[in-house]
């Protein structure tokens, strides 16, 4: 005789809906938005359909609609034009920079939404590196700095929190404390704690060209200071240290092939986690869906709802538009 029977549970919809230990809403999303110079300007994205890269005015546009569909924070990122690229990424801080008048244009749109710029020099790089290059060599502290001054300048344009995807030792201390020292006590830090030198990142660098460039005198890949994806034990260390440096929010990226790491900072720290659903996720599952072998509208909200049962607050997804009107529905 069986007494104990689990499909009790399982019997129809509204009984899974009742003990389902985890769910997926508007509010968990994050949508990475790709701006470029010009007007009334889109360039479609092949290798991540359905993504573009928008002029301003075209990027406001699209960041009302977000937020009319429940999709509150957006993630900015840059198309810097070639000939305002060096070995310093000066125009990062530029007051009058895409970034900045980026920020500006939508939160005078749409006060309300959670503006989060993205703090890495590589899209202001000539050699597609996260860091200032001397003699072959990323250097960290002379990095920190340039981070630190361009949070400020995204702080001074009206961002919510400042996002460094860079992987600098102690940069969230240093954004930290520019912030601080410039009246900024409000604005957030979420820090990419552990960000994996991962082979999913393609079709992003290839919508902002920031791929390191085929140098012989530069590391040709960011090895040297993103995380080896061997390891897991090392991603605590890296969580634990940001949050001792005053971050507010800690991020795993990649998202799909690193739940177990998830998994384990959320048992680890108390903090929110959010979690990057990567350009090559991405254009993996699209792929599948376009050739027939995936149904696109269930795919996207199991994948997603899987970063939840990790542990994950938020998600950074370029799906968040659709998940969103899939939801909606």
């Amino acid at each position: 005789m069986i007494y104990s029977r689990n499909r009790r549970l399982r019997v129809n919809e509204s009984m899974r809906g009742l003990v389902r230990e985890c769910s997926l809403s508007t509010d968990d999303f994050v949508m990475p938005v790709f701006v470029m110079e010009g007007e009334n300007k889109e360039e479609a994205i092949s290798s991540m359909p359905g993504i573009f890269r928008r002029s301003i005015d075209l990027t406001v546009k699209e960041c009302k609609e977000l937020f009319s569909l429940g999709v509150k924070a957006v993630n900015l990122y840059m198309k810097v034009s070639d000939h305002l690229k060096d070995n310093t990424g000066k125009e990062a801080w530029n007051k009058d920079g895409l970034m900045q008048n980026t920020i500006k244009a939508i939160k005078d749109a749409v006060p309300e939404m959670v503006i989060m710029p993205d703090v890495a020099l590589d899209p202001y790089s000539i050699y597609g590196h996260d860091g200032i290059i001397e003699n072959g060599k990323i250097m960290n502290d002379a990095t920190n700095e340039a981070l630190a001054r361009m949070s400020v300048s995204h702080a001074e344009a009206g961002a919510d929190i400042v996002a460094p995807s860079d992987m600098m030792d102690g940069r969230v201390l240093a954004i930290r404390e520019a912030l601080e020292e410039s009246g900024f006590y409000d604005v957030g830090i979420l820090s990419y704690a552990a960000k994996y030198a991962s082979s999913f990142y393609g079709p992003f660098r290839s919508a902002l060209d920031s791929a390191p460039k085929d140098d012989m005198e530069i590391p040709k890949d960011k090895k040297t200071y993103q995380m080896d994806f061997h390891n897991s034990r090392e991603a605590l260390n890296e969580v634990f240290k940001d949050v001792e440096e005053g971050a507010d929010i800690i991020m795993i990226k990649p998202g799909l092939p690193y739940l177990d790491i998830v998994s384990k900072v959320r048992e680890a720290i108390d903090l929110p986690i959010a979690v990057y659903n990567v350009s090559g996720e991405y254009a993996m599952l699209k792929a599948a869906a376009q050739n027939g072998w995936l149904d696109n509208d269930k795919a996207i909200i199991e994948s997603l709802t899987c970063f939840k049962r990790a542990g994950a607050d938020m998600i950074f997804t370029y799906a968040a538009k659709e998940a969103a009107i899939l939801l909606n529905r």
